[in-house]
């Protein structure tokens, strides 16, 4: 069975340039902004006299549609008139492999016509795209907007941007892009226009040819953010510009590579098809597939001053922050299985900061800012607010994962003052954490808290584990190991399974933190340890997954996959993530993938488009690691 996605992906580079369906069926409702605000893309083909919608709202005759496929860098369509079929691919190479294609922020389009039947050789047919003003504006309406032709030796293109250009001009969650300027390209031979309508300025862009033979047309949408992020005070170029100096030059680039590209994409696509297949099962490939670009394209990447590369995060409906530790962290088995430097360049904000005079505590920062400006923690200095224990296991951990993945110890190295005194906090302070916000911050302050606390020890364990060869490695690795002992005496119910909190008993959680032991192969916690919690999850499971705890009848599916990627049978992990995949394909909010719902009846708590849903490749890369 073929899972029903909340939302399909079609435009997919940055928290701002992110184009979404919120239907199933591709022509019955508009496309949207990962906020859900409208961003209306509307496509039509003629053929011969007739005209039908393929994409979009509209007021012509919608095709039907036959099917839609949604593949780790690619979404097709396959709709039909009464005379012709027509394949429309939306492609986002972010291929993780390399570096260039994926910073750039163009998203292919393509179109092929065929007949369904025998049809005159040259009627014509006509595949045409239109973008409305809101691609360009926080909401429609906001201001005049302008654009201009512009010719390339592969393309012609029309662009769009508002009259008043005020670049990173704010900050914020349920906002979109108003600088910068969007591109809505066709290859060699087609047209582009500029269109007044009762709805607002379009910009549109159409090829022609006959229908006889499969007709192919490629578009391309693209867009120009000026700068990506305010670090510190001095406004990043994005990466691309590294490759070419404006956005004409980019697209040339882009279309001359288009059929390399695409094939690149599928031959991805199919070697994550395979390997999560074997990891876990066909609906948890789906999962993935579903998740790839969201996890991706919910940051943008540029380099520092000092060309150091950043992969800025946006804490999507949540709170906008940028960069913040406890949503890159859920985030990184994406980016340690295909491109883990890419897991150092979201901590180098943080660990910048709290080198500054700015970060007053001896804990790790939660955050550098609020997206797209980074200029320091928007929780500011207040103590009630921090994570201490989670933030400084966290960084110490992705430090350790992704050193250990690259196999290169100079990120480490070059920061080691700042994670020698995090693992120091941890060993004093994290064993019973004092009353606390933990990642989970939605769900309040927590003191003594189980989940929280094999975090800390994990967190000692990474530290030593970083040490390597050094004197002081095995001291370290003993310490996590005795505060592992303590813990397990400490956080027992009377059936084998663990407590919420260490002063509740009775009580439960997902003690997904504990990954990390298996994952790094540390040995700190007994084995037999996690037997009978790890039955006890599925017995607690309901018909869309396990609660996250006691306290509420929602979960996360980050955790949810991390706390069923230590089950060692394929079955047991199936049996724990069938209802994830149930919740997704029956949720009855249209929105980007969310990772906070209800495990009684798949609605949206909160959160929508979040990186972390990269999480969810936490049993692929077990299953890597331990060839």
């Amino acid at each position: 069975m073929k899972l029903r996605c909340p939302a399909i992906p079609l435009i997919t580079h940055t928290p701002y340039f992110s184009v979404w369906s919120p239907d199933d069926v591709p022509n019955r409702t508009d496309t949207c902004h990962w906020t859900g605000k409208p961003q209306p893309i509307t496509g039509t083909l003629k053929v011969g006299e007739r005209t039908y919608g393929f994409l979009g709202k509209d007021t012509v005759p919608p095709m039907s549609t036959v099917s839609v496929e949604v593949s780790a860098c690619s979404t097709e369509y396959v709709l039909e008139s009464p005379e012709v079929r027509l394949k429309l691919e939306f492609t986002s190479p972010l291929l993780l492999d390399d570096l260039k294609v994926l910073a750039r922020p163009v998203t292919y389009i393509s179109v092929e016509v065929s007949p369904k039947f025998s049809l005159p050789r040259d009627l014509p047919v006509t595949v045409s795209l239109s973008v409305g003003e809101a691609v360009c504006l926080d909401h429609p309406g906001q201001s005049p907007v302008m654009g201009t032709a512009v010719n390339g030796k592969h393309f012609t293109a029309v662009t769009m941007s508002n009259t008043e250009q005020k670049v990173l001009n704010r900050a914020g969650d349920d906002v979109r892009i108003d600088w910068g300027t969007f591109y809505l390209a066709v290859e060699s031979g087609g047209k582009v226009s500029w269109r007044d309508t009762a709805d607002g300025p379009m910009v549109c862009a159409e090829k022609s040819g006959s229908v006889g033979e499969p007709f192919r047309a490629l578009f391309a949408a693209a867009y120009d953010e000026v700068k990506a992020i305010q670090y510190f005070g001095r406004d990043l170029d994005p990466l691309w510009k590294e490759e070419a100096p404006a956005l004409p030059e980019l697209l040339d680039i882009s279309f001359s590579e288009y059929g390399g590209i695409a094939e690149r994409c599928r031959a991805f696509d199919r070697e994550l098809t395979e390997e999560s297949v074997e990891a876990g099962g066909e609906r948890y490939s789906q999962l993935l597939r579903l998740a790839y670009r969201q996890a991706i394209a919910a940051h943008t990447i540029c380099r520092d001053e000092a060309g150091q590369l950043l992969f800025i995060s946006k804490e999507c409906f949540s709170n906008g922050c940028a960069a913040t530790a406890d949503v890159s962290y859920p985030s990184t088995p994406l980016f340690l299985l295909y491109r883990p430097e890419l897991v150092f360049a979201m901590m180098r904000p943080l660990l910048r900061y709290a080198r500054s005079d700015a970060w007053k505590f001896d804990f790790a920062p939660h955050d550098a800012g609020t997206f797209p400006l980074l200029n320091g923690q928007a929780y500011g200095d207040r103590l009630e607010s921090q994570m201490p224990v989670e933030e400084c296991g966290n960084l110490l951990l992705m430090t350790a994962a992704a050193t250990a993945a690259c196999g290169d110890g100079s990120f480490a190295d070059e920061h080691w003052q700042l994670l020698s005194q995090w693992a120091g906090y941890l060993r004093e302070k994290g064993l019973d954490p004092e009353n606390q916000l933990c990642t989970d911050d939605f769900a309040g302050h927590l003191a003594h808290n189980c989940n929280l606390s094999i975090k800390a020890i994990m967190g000692v364990a990474a530290y030593g584990f970083l040490l390597g060869e050094d004197e002081g490695s095995e001291e370290w690795l003993q310490t996590a190991r005795d505060m592992a002992k303590i813990w397990v005496e400490k956080a027992a119910n009377n059936d084998g399974t663990y407590r919420l909190a260490f002063d509740r008993p009775g009580t439960y959680s997902l003690k997904y933190n504990a990954v990390w032991d298996r994952l790094l192969k540390l040995s700190v916690f007994p084995e037999s340890a996690w037997d009978r919690e790890l039955a006890s999850y599925l017995e607690r499971t309901g018909p869309y997954g396990m609660p996250l705890d006691n306290r509420a009848s929602y979960t996360k599916s980050d955790w949810l996959v991390w706390a069923a990627s230590m089950m060692e049978r394929r079955e047991a992990f199936e049996a724990m993530t069938e209802p994830l995949w149930q919740a997704c394909h029956n949720t009855p909010q249209r929105v980007p993938f969310t990772d906070w719902y209800d495990t009684r009846d798949a609605w949206q708590v909160g959160f929508q488009n979040r990186t972390v849903q990269g999480g969810l490749f936490m049993r692929v890369l077990m299953g890597r690691e331990s060839k």
